[in-house]
């Protein structure tokens, strides 16, 4: 009988008899997936179009729906499961206070809630969990468990997360753009105004003077947004040939060296080496040749691609889409929530 029970414990203090439960897909749906297509338990992640800047998380109480954006683009969103009735999750404006890989629950029987990122003191946290298309947590955000994981290996303490619940009418929450429409560092509405008519581009890099840098591009807005440490900088209008034909969807990433050949953007410089970016749902359809004739169809004002082309750095991403990305609808004004107690549990 003490055979079995060293046995028993042995097993027990390793983990090895103690399978931790999975939840949702194992891998990402395709990054052309609309958010509002998506199953329970399935997400979209695609950490290359942004690799570096300050990530901020919205989620969505009225869609179930949770938006990662890195640097103010969109790299990730998922199914969630928020409080059910009796539990609700609160809304506002929260940080990462506290990490936790392997965190069990001291409330409800020791239950296993991996990859656990606490909002609150008083229990209220993301991690993974149970997804069944409904709120269904004690008031925590349930995330995919793959999802969850990658979550919690991009993300860092202090991290906003921002929740929203709808207000008044529908349309008051509506799922994001693919710009972050909200600062990562406070979580306030932080949606810039479209150019004026007339207006060619709008060049304002002293509002962040260093950090890794993004370029969005949108076929649909004929727009590029430049954004340096999650903060846009700059904004034109484009102009695309054969304005009929899909730009298709590109993600670059600039390598370190020059090439010998001249720059497509500012005649007479070096031209920079971009090096493609894999996105869920999309193969390497024709190689080098085919992405030139994409960005040779793209044309901005000569003054803002030899601004941005000065900024240019190993590490830079460049996202060109047909889809659009100039925000539509805004949400309700949010309260800043207060970080508590940290003596409760």
């Amino acid at each position: 009988m003490r055979r079995w029970i060293l046995i028993v414990s042995l097993l027990a203090s390793s983990g090895a008899a103690i399978a931790l439960p999975f939840w949702g897909a194992r891998n990402s749906s395709p990054a052309d997936t609309a958010p509002d297509a998506l199953k329970p338990g399935q997400f979209v992640w695609s950490p290359g179009l942004a690799p570096e800047g300050p990530i901020v998380v919205l989620v969505s109480l009225t869609e179930q729906r949770a938006y990662v954006y890195r640097n103010g683009i969109s790299i990730g969103f998922t199914t969630v499961s928020t409080g059910k009735p009796g539990h609700a999750t609160p809304t506002g404006i929260f940080t990462i206070m506290q990490k936790d890989r392997n965190h069990h629950s001291s409330l409800y029987n020791d239950a296993a809630m991996p990859y656990q990122e606490r909002l609150t003191w008083d229990g209220v946290a993301l991690h993974a969990g149970g997804i069944p298309g409904y709120p269904s947590s004690h008031g925590c955000v349930h995330l995919p468990s793959a999802f969850a994981e990658d979550l919690f290996g991009a993300s860092h303490m202090g991290m906003t997360v921002v929740i929203v619940s709808k207000v008044t009418a529908p349309e008051d929450v509506v799922h994001p753009p693919l710009l972050a429409p909200i600062d990562a560092t406070t979580g306030r509405d932080d949606s810039d105004p479209r150019l004026p008519s007339g207006e060619s581009f709008r060049w304002e890099p002293e509002k962040s003077s260093d950090g890794p840098l993004s370029i969005l591009v949108s076929g649909t807005d004929r727009t590029a947004i430049v954004i340096r440490n999650g903060i846009e900088i700059g904004r034109a209008a484009l102009s695309v040939d054969d304005p009929g034909k899909p730009l298709g969807t590109h993600a670059f990433i600039v390598k370190a060296g020059m090439l010998p050949a001249e720059s497509l953007l500012v005649p007479g410089v070096a031209a920079h080496d971009w090096m493609a970016i894999p996105i869920p749902g999309y193969a390497d359809g024709g190689g080098r040749d085919s992405t030139l004739a994409v960005v040779q169809r793209v044309h901005a004002a000569a003054g803002f691609t030899r601004k941005l082309y000065a900024l240019l750095a190993p590490g830079t991403t460049l996202l060109i889409l047909d889809a659009p990305v100039l925000e539509e609808n805004t949400g309700s004004m949010l309260t800043v929530m207060g970080s508590g107690n940290p003596n409760r549990k």
